[in-house]
């Protein structure tokens, strides 16, 4: 069909005021109050790290930013919701290492994170540190290692839950030492670490920030953490990369939104967390958490994403998935599995 002279300049037009009105969009937003949905329960990493930044942006983009935690399914629920919502920016997703865990490991799921939701911006990364009692007759990663491999199958190992990321770091490390445990998963960290206290478990898996106290009482001993480099709140504890290379796993926290949220609102929303995140406050405050900033573009943010989903889902044909299906855990639910992780699978070194 051959335009006329009149057709051309009407779609030009159209064209331009498309681009206008998305400049336009993306410089008054937001226009009313966001709803950041944390799909992790109020009081925990997320839901915290959720109202430090949220309070920030509500004072740099003068509209508030309110936090509702949507809590169910590992996090599938609250990130089914934004899948749903509006994208107009005024919903967004906390985002998580669950969600690269669950997308890893779900073949169920009635959405998929890569295509469903955009990524804004990451904000943090954190450690787990790997515990034991002080009576337990291992004072360091190779003595553990020594230890479980004389007695292969004797140790137990707890962790909040099945595919949480205390759980997969845990097999991480089980699959490269070598060594056979029995895991034992709970209903949270609470009562992982009231046993592992009580003698009922042998080592878990846990955050820093909530570790700490029984590590500054004397009641736990931490043996290693899982970032490449050691942390601030632990500097004499090695990282399990200095036993085990190549070994690394953590904690990390971000921002996204419903796919198709409009580029420029999403670059705004980029630059404004980078912003807060430069901040000399934000990043004192991190370090209390036991976390470090981590910066990136929306495009960085989304190939950081795909890399831990591929690190923790490499396990469709793996001898080291197989293992994990076919031994018992001590739990009562122990007959729900999951597929696992490669042996060979390379992890993420940013």
């Amino acid at each position: 069909m051959k335009l006329s002279r009149r057709d051309v300049l009407r779609l030009s037009g159209a064209s331009v005021f498309s681009v206008a009105a998305h400049s336009v969009r993306a410089q008054s937003y937001p226009t009313r109050p966001v709803r950041w949905i944390v799909p992790f329960p109020a009081g925990g990493p997320s839901d915290v790290l959720a109202r430090l930044i949220g309070q920030s942006l509500s004072e740099r983009l003068a509209q508030p930013f309110v936090i509702e935690n949507r809590v169910g399914a590992s996090g599938n629920i609250g990130t089914r919701a934004v899948v749903s919502a509006p994208p107009d920016g005024h919903t967004l997703l906390f985002v998580a290492a669950p969600n690269a865990i669950n997308a890893a490991l779900h073949t169920n799921l009635d959405f998929d994170f890569m295509r469903d939701i955009a990524p804004v911006a990451s904000i943090a990364r954190g450690a787990l540190v790997m515990l034991v009692t002080p009576s337990f007759p291992a004072a360091t990663i190779r003595d553990f290692i020594e230890y479980a491999k004389a007695d292969p199958g004797k140790i137990t190992i707890a962790s909040p839950g099945n595919g949480t990321p205390p759980h997969v770091a845990g097999e991480l490390f089980r699959i490269m030492a070598g060594i056979d445990m029995l895991h034992v998963p709970y209903r949270g960290v609470a009562p992982a670490i009231t046993d592992l206290l009580g003698g009922q478990v042998h080592v878990l898996f846990d955050a820093v920030p909530s570790s700490i106290g029984n590590l500054r009482a004397g009641k736990l001993r931490a043996l290693g953490v899982t970032t490449v480099e050691r942390v601030a709140l632990l500097p004499d504890t090695p990282s399990l990369g200095e036993f085990l290379p190549g070994y690394e796993a953590s904690t990390w926290f971000g921002a996204g939104a419903p796919k198709t949220t409009p580029a420029n609102v999403v670059a705004k929303l980029n630059a404004t967390i980078n912003l807060i995140l430069a901040e000399p406050a934000t990043k004192a405050r991190l370090a209390e958490l036991g976390a470090a900033v981590f910066t990136s573009s929306p495009a960085e943010f989304a190939e950081f994403i795909s890399t831990e989903i591929l690190k923790w889902g490499k396990s469709s044909d793996s001898r080291a998935s197989d293992r994990i299906d076919g031994r018992r855990s001590a739990s009562a639910k122990a007959d729900e599995r999951w597929r696992m992780l490669d042996a060979s699978c390379s992890p993420s070194a940013n």
